[in-house]
């Protein structure tokens, strides 16, 4: 937890003493998760017989897009960039994925304008209305990447519900509850 801690700098937009107390309580509560999440994936991996690469201490602050943050949530987003075995668990359960083919055929249809032609693009050509077949991609050629893209997905809501489930297991001693928690009085929720 120090070491998250270390990297992720306290928000100063408090300038009140209650304030800061109030945003340093809330930022441990959130490394905790942080710390938490890592500990239960390096359980898993244990138990999984999965070996994550060497742990790395991060020296420098973790590089978390705002795209991932606001697809994984702050706490999954930086728990997978700190945490070798976060990052072997999540790619366990990705391979673990079967993709349906009905799924696949089913994403290309309802996804058009996913699949636009680069000339289609420049036409400015409405996916939805007036398209002709030749507009799009044919779907043999974007198949293996639509597997891969339902796979990603269908891996990381595997992540979600493994966590959401290992969580639940966990006793916090008080101080360090998930941020969000409404137990306690200055609980707040940021993606």
């Amino acid at each position: 937890m120090e070491a998250v801690l270390a990297v992720v700098p306290a928000r100063d937009r408090e300038v009140r003493p209650e304030g800061r107390a109030r945003a340093e309580r809330q930022r441990r509560r959130w490394a905790t998760q942080v710390a938490v999440a890592d500990e239960l994936a390096r359980r898993a991996c244990a138990a999984r017989g999965l070996a994550p690469p060497p742990d790395e201490s991060p020296a420098r602050p973790l590089a978390v897009s705002g795209t991932e943050v606001a697809d994984l949530g702050s706490i999954i987003a930086v728990a997978l960039a700190h945490s070798p075995a976060a990052r072997t668990l999540l790619a366990a359960l990705e391979a673990e994925q079967r993709v349906p083919e009905k799924a696949v055929r089913g994403y290309y249809d309802r996804n058009p304008d996913r699949f636009l032609t680069s000339e289609a693009l420049r036409r400015g050509v409405d996916p939805y209305d007036g398209a002709v077949p030749g507009d799009f991609l044919p779907y043999d050629e974007v198949h293996e990447d639509v597997v891969r893209e339902l796979r990603r997905a269908m891996g990381r809501q595997a992540f979600f519900d493994w966590l959401d489930r290992a969580r639940a297991e966990v006793e916090y001693t008080p101080g360090h509850e998930h941020p969000g928690d409404p137990s306690h009085p200055d609980h707040e929720h940021r993606h």
